[in-house]
Formats: structure tokens, sequence, C-alpha cells
């Protein structure tokens, strides 16, 4: 019988922040179940032999201490003994993470993997979007420099971003051609993500989150005075909020699709009612932020709907 452990894929607890990290906000839930968290980073991913196995320690979370997390037991697990594993580490989605989930594909069908290895290598969060291109602002996915430079002569006003970064790093607002920048962009990230730029930036983008399927709850990130960047690690500030017909009736289409790459949690963003490209799937954030906000805990949907 499987034993009741969740282990966790993701940065260094001591590197996260207790008061808006979903992936502390997941395990502090499911310890109320008496799951036990069993928590190691991607570089302690091993195969030995025929086994799946990970470097790590078992720990506890608790948010009333200061220092929020425990360390129980560190331990060598083979990672079949556990009931969940959540992939959780930040991208930049490179080299080490796709070989991650190439490790964890092997075992998938033994352990239910959340969010699915074949399916995060599968949903590139920028690209995928292009499925869904007609609900978003003018966009372009190009290495071509002949074609940014002609999207810019047309819009004036464009954001350039990395296909495979994350939290709003590396996101350029383009106003006037400069092709040393441009191309020392290209040369770093390869292919580029170009979209028109929507001034309605300022009063926030909307994060929804996706459970199975389904379309859970969102919130609003508002840049800070001067920013274009809603990300709250860019000093963006929550808010609750509430989506029109047309976000919902979006992220309910977006959600049903998801559901059908098997992809169980995801994030999705809107600003000005358009979809902006980046369908969150390697660790969606946000949860622990809408409890603060509105008392919604989505930790719990989360757990019900995996069966825990």
């Amino acid at each position: 019988m499987t034993n009741k452990i969740v282990a966790i894929q993701g940065n260094h607890p001591s590197k996260l922040n207790p008061l808006n990290d979903t992936s502390v906000f997941l395990a502090n839930e499911i310890q109320k179940k008496n799951y036990k968290i069993f928590y190691y980073e991607p570089r302690y991913l091993s195969i030995l032999n025929t086994e799946v196995t990970a470097d790590g320690f078992f720990v506890e979370f608790n948010y009333k201490r200061k220092n929020f997390f425990k360390i129980l037991k560190k331990k060598s697990l083979n990672l079949k003994e556990c009931k969940f594993i959540l992939i959780r580490q930040d991208p930049p989605f490179n080299l080490e993470y796709i070989s991650s989930t190439y490790i964890l594909d092997k075992i998938k069908d033994k352990v239910k993997i959340i969010n699915d290895p074949t399916s995060i290598r599968n949903v590139s969060e920028k690209l995928y979007s292009a499925k869904f291109q007609k609900f978003m602002p003018s966009t372009i996915f190009s290495q071509n420099i002949k074609e940014i430079k002609k999207f810019l002569k047309k819009y004036k006003k464009i954001i350039i971003k990395p296909i495979h970064s994350f939290s709003g790093n590396d996101i350029h607002l383009i106003t006037k051609w400069d092709s040393k920048l441009i191309n020392k962009f290209i040369k770093k990230h390869s292919y580029i993500m170009c979209q028109k730029y929507l001034s309605k930036i300022y009063k926030g983008d909307k994060r929804v989150f996706l459970i199975n399927g389904k379309m859970c709850g969102a919130i609003s990130r508002i840049p800070k005075k001067g920013s274009f960047l809603s990300n709250m690690s860019k000093g963006a500030k929550a808010v609750n909020v509430k989506l029109t017909k047309k976000e919902i009736k979006i992220s309910k289409l977006i959600a049903k699709q998801l559901k059908k790459e098997k992809i169980f949690f995801a994030g999705i963003d809107f600003i000005d009612q358009k979809l902006n490209g980046d369908i969150n799937v390697t660790s969606p954030t946000g949860l622990k932020t809408l409890y603060d906000l509105s008392r919604i805990n989505l930790a719990l949907k989360f757990w019900k709907e995996l069966g825990a």
C-alpha cells in the first residue's frame, strides 16, 4: 500500500517566502491529513539501477513559527514510495528541468505527479498560447530580426520576453529600434515572444487559477508606479478581482483543453480582457495570495480533486 508521502521537487525551502509561496501553502494543507512531506531539489534526483530516487529530507511546515520549516530527517528516498509528487521548482525551463521530467516519466504510472512530466514538456508556457492567439493581443514568436523590426514598426510599442523564463525576468518594453539590444537578447534567448503593448496594464493583470479542468478563482496584480510588470516579485500589489464574461469564457475553454493535455494545475493571465500568452504549468503560483485576500482556500480544492 502506498505510504502517505507527498514529495515536493523544488527550490530549497530556505529560498521560499512563506508569505506568498504556493508550495508551502499546499504542503501545509496536506499535512493536516497526516501526510508526510519529503522535499528535494532537482539536482538530487537520480535513476539508480532501475529505481528513481532523490536525496532530500522530511520536513514540517508551520506558519506560526518564525522559521517556517523544520527539517525532520535527511534521507535518500525511492520515489515510488510516494503517493504524490509535486514538480514545483522555478523555471527557467532549461535542460536540467527537461531532464528531470524524463526521469520522473519513468515512475508516473506508479505515482501521481503534478503536473504530468510529459505534459510539462509538451505544453511550453508561452508557445502553447499560440493555440489561443485569437484571444491575445497581436503576438509573434521569432528570432528573425527582420520580422521583429517589422512588428515594432507596425505597433510602435511592443513587449519582448524570453519563451522559457519566469517572474517578469528579462522583459523589455521597446519603443524604438535598438539593434544591439535585440541582437544580444536573441543571442541569449534564441526564440522570443513579441507582443503589442497593452497600455491598460497600469490597471493590473488578472491571474486565473485552473485546477483539474475547472476555473477556480482569480486575483489581480497591479504594477508599482512607473512599472509595466505585474509580477509580485517585481513589486506589484495583489487585490481581489471579478472576471468579465469574456474572461470566464476563455478561462473555461483553456481549462478544458489543459485537462486533455493532462495538466492538473495551471495559471493564466489576462490584461484588458486579453490573454497575455503566459500559460503557467511548470510551477503555478498565487494560491496563498488568493487565500489572504478572500479566504478562498484552493489548496483544499487542489487536494480534494486529487483524492487525497
